[in-house]
C-alpha cells in the first residue's frame, strides 16, 4: 500500500510499504479522511517523533476492509471512525477507567503506524461504527469531537447555566455546541476574529465576543449582570485566555483547561487570588476517554452528527490533500497563519 511515512525531522516520503493484516481481535480499515492534528506537526517539522520510520495519523475515518478472529460487533464494509488510544487495560488507572491518564497505553499514529496511509490495523474497539448519514468528513472529526465533550464533563456541568468559550477555533466551537446540546443557558465565544464568533453565532452560540477590542471585558460581564460565567472552558492554549478565564469565572464557577498551552505561564498574585477569592473549582482535560472504552463520548459524537444536533460547517476543513502530497501539506505548517482550520489527507487519492 501507499503511504506517508516519516525518515526523519523534515524527511516525509509518500512511498510503498506492505499493507497490515487484521490479526485476532482486530479489523484492517480502508482509510478515507485523516486530519493533521496539531500534535502531528511538530512530529514531522521537529523532533517529536517516537521513532524513524513512521506512519502518523489518528484524526481518522474509513470502512472496516476485514476483520480478524474473534472480533463480533463490526463486519467488512461497516463506516468507522478511529480511536487512537490503546490502553493497557492493566495498570491502576485503567482498572478506574481513566483510560487517558494510562502510563503504558500505545498510541495509533505514533506508537504504532497510523493512518496517513491507505490502510490501517486496529483492535475492535478502536473503531467506532457511524451511520450512513454521517460523511466521512465528519467521521474524521469524532477524535476532537470526544476531546470537547471530555472537556465539557471535566467540570459537574448542569444545564441552565452561564457558559464561557475561549477560544474560536475547531474545539472552542465543538466545546460551544455540547454545552448547548446539554441546556446551557447562555453560550458565549470569546475569539479575536469576528468571523469566528460570525461562525460560533451560525453554530448555536448566544453570542461572540472580541476579546481584541477595547471593553470585552464590561462587555462580558454584562451579560452575565456582573456576576461572571458559571462554567469557562478555555481551548487555545494561550497565556491570555487562560488568564483571562480567572476574571470571567464567577464565584464557585467551574473552569477547565482544555487547550494545551505551548509556552510558560505565569500568574500575578492577584490573578491567582481569583481562585481564593471566588473559591472556583480549576481543572483541566485530557483526551477524550471513559468506561466502558472507548467510553460514552464517542457515542453521542456519532448520535449528535447524525441526528445533526452537533453541527458541522465545511469552514472546518481549510483544504483537503491527497495522500500523494502529504509532504506539501505539512510544508504549509511552516508560514505561520496559513493554516485556517484542519487540512484532510485524502487516501484514495
Amino acid at each position: 500500500m501507499k503511504a506517508g511515512v516519516v525518515h526523519a525531522r523534515e524527511d516525509l516520503r509518500y512511498e510503498e510499504i506492505e499493507t497490515p493484516k487484521a490479526g485476532p481481535g482486530k479489523v484492517l480499515v480502508k482509510v478515507k479522511y485523516t486530519g493533521i492534528c496539531g500534535s502531528d506537526v511538530p512530529r514531522v517539522n521537529g523532533d517529536a517523533c517516537h521513532f524513524f520510520p513512521n506512519v502518523l495519523g489518528h484524526e481518522f475515518s474509513g470502512t472496516v476492509a476485514e476483520i480478524g478472529e474473534g472480533v463480533t460487533s463490526l463486519k467488512k464494509g461497516d463506516r468507522i471512525a478511529g480511536v487512537p488510544l490503546v490502553p493497557c487495560m492493566k495498570c491502576e488507572d485503567c482498572q478506574k477507567g481513566d483510560y487517558s491518564l494510562c502510563k503504558h497505553y500505545s498510541f495509533i499514529g505514533s506508537r504504532e503506524y497510523g493512518s496517513f496511509a491507505e490502510y490501517v490495523v486496529v483492535p475492535e474497539k478502536n473503531a467506532v461504527k457511524f451511520d450512513e448519514s454521517v460523511s466521512f468528513e465528519k467521521g474524521a472529526f469524532f477524535e476532537p469531537a470526544t476531546v470537547a465533550l471530555h472537556g465539557l464533563r471535566r467540570l459537574d456541568y448542569r444545564g441552565g447555566k452561564n457558559v464561557a468559550i475561549l477560544g474560536g477555533g475547531t474545539i472552542g466551537l465543538l466545546t460551544a455546541q455540547w454545552a448547548r446540546i446539554f441546556g446551557a443557558k447562555q453560550v458565549v465565544v470569546f475569539d479575536i476574529l469576528d468571523e469566528r464568533l460570525e461562525l460560533a453565532k451560525r453554530l448555536g452560540a448566544t453570542s461572540g465576543i472580541n476579546s481584541a477590542k477595547e471593553g470585552f471585558m464590561d462587555e462580558a460581564m454584562a451579560v452575565t449582570e456582573g456576576r461572571g460565567f458559571d462554567y469557562v472552558y478555555e481551548t487555545a492554549g494561550n497565556t491570555i485566555t487562560m488568564k483571562m478565564a480567572f476574571k470571567l469565572a464567577a464565584n464557585k464557577a467551574g473552569v477547565c483547561f482544555i487547550g494545551t498551552p505551548t509556552r510558560d505561564l505565569s500568574f500575578t498574585v492577584d490573578e491567582w487570588e481569583n481562585i481564593n477569592r471566588k473559591e472556583f473549582t480549576l481543572t483541566g482535560s485530557w483526551m477524550s476517554y471513559s468506561a466502558p472504552f472507548p467510553g460514552d463520548e464517542w457515542k453521542l459524537v456519532a448520535h449528535y452528527f447524525a441526528t445533526g444536533d452537533l453541527k458541522f460547517d465545511d469552514s472546518f476543513i481549510f483544504k483537503k490533500v491527497p495522500l500523494s502530497e502529504i509532504a506539501d501539506a505539512f510544508e504549509m505548517y511552516k508560514t505561520p497563519g496559513m493554516v485556517k482550520g484542519k487540512i484532510l489527507i485524502d487516501s484514495e487519492k
